[in-house]
């Protein structure tokens, strides 16, 4: 991965993009601290591995567990609440 100052970004945009294009990373920089990941877009199959679950999926056997072990909390949001609370 690459780094690239914002004056950088700002002067060369056009070759950033492009190296972006080819699946470069950068790490945006100002005032040279770390600010930013600039990285290639993906698309929705790109980004999703065809080993993960969906979030409901995974959220519906999280909730079956939770059944099944008697949490101290109703439910999650009752468990957020106090959380917030303590």
């Amino acid at each position: 991965m690459g780094t690239v100052t914002a004056k950088q970004l700002k002067q060369r945009t056009g070759e950033i993009i492009k190296r972006l294009k080819s699946g470069e990373r950068f790490t945006l920089t100002h005032r040279g601290k770390p600010v930013a990941v600039i990285s290639p877009f993906l698309s929705k199959e790109e980004r999703f591995s065809p080993g993960l679950r969906s979030f409901d999926e995974a959220w519906e056997d999280i909730e079956r567990a939770l059944e099944k072990t008697k949490p101290p909390f109703k439910s999650w949001k009752e468990a957020t609440r106090w959380a917030r609370m303590s």
